[in-house]
């Protein structure tokens, strides 16, 4: 772990992971216009110091972490707690791609560190702060797919589905505790990112704007809502795939996933 640049603003401050591209940079740009100040994360130091530029250093701490490491997850804690920390975005993630006896374990494992572990950890000792304090937001970049079995993906998945249902229990906890913390799990369809190319395939689904999949994240946060699934053909996918057989689900899902791998 690697602090780039430091502000000195003691003014309520977000932390947002992955905010070097897709989803986490859009959520950073919105979070900055409501006048927050931010902590950024990434392994990318340039692409840091390009958005750390554009939000204001004056405004901004960029912190270089690599959050399959547990070890930088604590230590990325530890450097800015003395921050006041009043929003916690995890929006670090990847996917791995193909059939599970074929993929790279160690790829795998990596991925489990930065989807499951990295957000366990960071949501668990930050939400203690915000508890003790009686107030904060946790946003939780989940995925639509976490809602089903997804064949040629299935750890991305199932990591995907681990981050809504905690988020979901947690939040149950906080409601009966009569907690003002609020969490909150945004669970997009396909997004027009960087997240296929670097999971090895294509995809011939166009998906939403980053910009677009990080409003409906922000203002649901805001809104106190839970789950926020963006567009309301995602709602309905969604809503289908707990009605509907799973054997059916992941069949529908395997000939999605498989067009991918026809794509690659």
């Amino acid at each position: 772990m690697k602090i780039i640049c430091q502000s000195e603003s003691k003014h309520a401050a977000a932390l947002v992971t992955g905010a070097t591209s897709g989803i986490g940079r859009e959520i950073a740009r919105l979070l900055r216009s409501r006048g927050y100040d931010l902590i950024i994360t990434g392994r990318d130091e340039d692409e840091l110091m390009r958005l750390s530029a554009e939000l204001g250093h004056g405004h901004t701490t960029a912190v270089s972490a690599d959050l399959s490491s547990e070890k930088e997850c604590f230590e990325l804690y530890k450097a800015v707690r003395s921050y006041p920390v009043m929003i916690l975005v995890n929006s670090a993630g990847f996917g791995v791609y193909g059939e599970f006896s074929e993929v790279s374990l160690r790829k795998e494992l990596d991925m489990i560190n930065v989807d499951i572990r990295a957000v366990h950890i960071l949501m668990k000792l930050f939400l203690r702060d915000f508890i003790k304090r009686d107030r904060g937001y946790i946003l939780n970049v989940s995925s639509a797919a976490a809602f089903m079995p997804g064949p040629f993906m299935s750890g991305y998945y199932a990591s995907k589905s681990y981050v809504l249902r905690q988020s979901e229990a947690v939040s149950e906890e906080l409601r009966r505790r009569r907690s003002r913390v609020s969490i909150s799990i945004l669970c997009p369809g396909p997004v027009r990112t960087d997240f296929n190319r670097r999971a090895g395939v294509s995809s011939g689904f166009k998906g939403i704007t980053a910009q677009k999949a990080a409003k409906a994240g922000v203002n649901g946060m805001f809104a106190h809502r839970l789950v926020i699934v963006p567009g309301a053909g995602m709602r309905l996918v969604t809503a289908l795939s707990g009605m509907l057989p799973v054997r059916l689900v992941t069949a529908v899902n395997y000939s999605v996933q498989a067009m991918k791998k026809r794509n690659q």
